[in-house]
């Protein structure tokens, strides 16, 4: 069973209540949970939150949509994503995603999912060591006695916070696998940290979902702006 986690919070410092943003008439995590809905590879999707006041409203919008909610520390996210791990001991693979990327590419996930099962690795990302995504199809995927495992050792506070710097900072000890594309799409910002990201967003859906909701990664790039500006 391949289970992804989507942690996502209300608190964000640069864009304070991002992932409920209306994008196209519904909340932006529910833009992204629609495209999270077409991977192939995907058996459960849980949304990791906080159990901080400020994520109530989150919490509340996922139970009233359905979606499946553990809350854990607002600092300490690789302990939630361990209490979600508790509850489904029969995953397999954890996929870890984060809730400030709407235009997350389904293909690129399940891609993520297969190399990772083929080649053996504890843990594969499309990021490091070297980016060839847009910033925005971030995605990780590992074995999940490998988060146990960081969960029970890792003291760091960044490596509490991130998730997965535990595993990725020791090739000694795990074996990891990278997913890359060519040409490079790494100068592409498609994330949503601040308010010219989330404009940015607004505009590839204005544009591309009413005629074809399942867009993909090819129809983004076509667009004459296919890109947020860099932050200043």
């Amino acid at each position: 069973m391949n289970l992804a986690i989507l942690q996502a919070r209300m608190s964000s410092t640069r864009l304070p209540g991002k992932v409920l943003a209306p994008v196209l008439g519904q909340p932006m995590i529910a833009r992204q949970v629609e495209r999270l809905r077409r991977c192939r590879r995907l058996d459960e999707l849980v949304v990791a939150t906080s159990t901080d006041p400020s994520d109530d409203a989150l919490a509340a919008y996922g139970a009233a949509s359905g979606l499946k909610v553990v809350r854990g520390d607002l600092h300490d996210v690789l302990g939630r994503f361990c209490a979600v791990l508790e509850a489904y001991p029969q995953a397999t693979a954890v996929v870890r995603l984060t809730a400030d990327c709407p235009l997350a590419d389904w293909t690129v996930i399940d891609n993520l999912v297969a190399l990772r099962e083929t080649e053996g690795a504890d843990y594969a990302n499309n990021v490091t060591p070297v980016r060839t995504f847009p910033h925005g199809l971030d995605a990780e995927v590992m074995r999940p006695q490998v988060l146990i495992e960081a969960g029970r050792e890792a003291a760091d506070p960044y490596e509490r916070e991130h998730v997965t710097p535990f595993i990725h900072r020791r090739p000694e000890r795990y074996r990891l696998g990278a997913l890359t594309r060519s040409p490079s799409l790494a100068h592409l910002r498609w994330t949503v940290d601040y308010p010219e990201d989330l404009a940015f967003v607004r505009q590839v859906y204005e544009q591309l979902h009413p005629a074809d909701p399942a867009f993909g990664t090819d129809a983004i790039v076509a667009l004459p702006k296919n890109s947020a500006p860099a932050p200043t």
